[in-house]
Order: structure tokens, then C-alpha cells, then sequence
């Protein structure tokens, strides 16, 4: 069984060359809740020693919550934020004479463009140019998914190994002492289950279908 791993890195947590090795792909920090040009340039040369995919990992602009919490921005603003981000990890990728895979939105906007359509299309449209030349990470059963197989982006659906889920296949709040998967035995249980059987179990205790093509965990399990 072949599972692929995805992780969030350059985030100044001190482990990426642990964890680098073990990896598929990763999604690097490109200024909006982390990092600048360094910590870009150092990540996706790590990367490249590992022959791990890179991707980007665009935010809202907000260092202070670490890209976890909804901010309340204008079209234009967050935009503006996400094309200045991908244009500094172009611009690096190109540098080092390597690929970009993929790009996946982080935290509260990974979030929101999964359920908002507004937000979902302002992403879409800030990605754009990318859309022929790499993949989006998205969650199955979203809006994001559906809007951007609607307008022919590439397209790899993301489970979560260390990540509870709601019925609807949304991922339980942070908030709640639930949702996130401690053990790593059970994260494993977890990626099993979705990999081999497409099934989840929910934090309702129901059996729910989901289909992923890559699986992400965090450095905490």
C-alpha cells in the first residue's frame, strides 16, 4: 500500500530535517502566518536533498495567530496577500532550479475556503496562474473541491492523519479537547482505514466515506 505523506513545514519549529526524510510532499510557509526568504530558501533546500515534493503554503496575513484564526479582510487585501506570497515562492523555486508541486491554503483559510464560496474564489482566482503548472491540495466534500474541478485546476484531495472530523467531512474545531488525534497509533488506525477501506470514523462514532490522495500530519503526533 502505497500512502502518501504531506507536512507543514518551515514554520520555525526547530524539526524540518527530522521530519523532511519520511515525507511525499510538504507545504512550506510563505509569509502569510510564517516565514520570509530565508526560511523559505532553506526549506525547499532541504527539500530538494530528500526528493521531497514542494509545495506552497499560502495564509491569511497574520503572523500574531499563526494563520489559525478568520480575519476579517477585503477582497482586494487578501488577494493581494496571497499573490505577494506566491510570487516570493516563485521567485525561490525558480532560484534553486526546482519544481512547484502544489499549493495548499493553511489554517483558518484552508478552512474557510472549504466552506465559503466568496472566499473559495477569491483563493481560485488568486492562484490562477499557477493553474496549469501544479496541483491544489483541497479537503474532500468542500466547496473548494467542487469549485475547482468545476473550472479545471489539478487537483490531489487531502485527509488528515492526526485530525478528527464532523459527519460532513469538515474538520472538528480546534477549540473542541476532541479534535486532534494524540496517539500516534491511532493516527496510524486513521490513515489505515481511509486508505485501504475509504472510511472515517467521525467524532460522532459514524462510518463515513472519504476518498484522499495524500494524507497530512502534523509534528505533534
Amino acid at each position: 500500500m502505497n500512502i502518501n505523506l504531506n507536512c507543514d513545514l518551515g514554520e520555525g519549529l526547530g524539526n524540518d530535517a527530522l521530519i523532511m526524510p519520511h515525507l511525499s510532499a510538504c507545504n512550506i510557509a510563505c509569509g502569510g502566518h510564517y516565514g520570509n526568504s530565508i526560511t523559505v530558501k532553506q526549506t525547499i533546500q532541504l527539500a530538494q536533498q530528500h526528493k521531497v515534493k514542494i509545495g506552497a503554503h499560502p495564509s491569511y496575513p497574520d503572523f500574531k495567530n499563526f494563520g489559525r484564526v478568520s480575519l476579517n479582510i477585503s477582497e482586494e487585501g487578501l488577494m493581494q496577500s496571497l499573490q505577494n506570497q506566491l510570487a516570493l515562492f516563485k521567485k525561490i523555486v525558480t532560484q534553486q532550479n526546482t519544481k512547484l508541486h502544489h499549493i495548499k491554503a493553511h489554517g483558518a483559510l484552508y478552512n474557510d475556503v472549504a466552506k465559503d464560496v466568496q472566499k473559495a474564489n477569491i483563493y481560485l482566482k488568486a492562484v490562477e496562474s499557477f493553474k496549469e503548472s501544479c496541483k491544489l491540495f483541497v479537503p474532500p466534500n468542500s466547496v473548494i473541491f467542487s469549485l475547482a474541478k468545476q473550472q479545471g485546476f489539478l487537483i490531489c484531495v487531502e485527509a488528515f492523519a492526526d485530525r478528527t472530523y464532523n459527519d460532513d467531512l469538515s474538520l472538528v474545531n480546534r477549540k473542541l479537547p476532541n479534535a486532534l488525534i494524540q496517539k500516534p497509533q491511532h493516527a496510524l488506525e486513521q490513515v489505515i482505514s481511509i486508505a485501504e477501506n475509504k472510511i472515517v470514523k467521525t467524532a460522532n462514532g459514524r462510518e463515513v466515506l472519504i476518498k484522499a490522495d495524500t494524507f497530512c500530519v502534523h509534528r505533534a503526533c
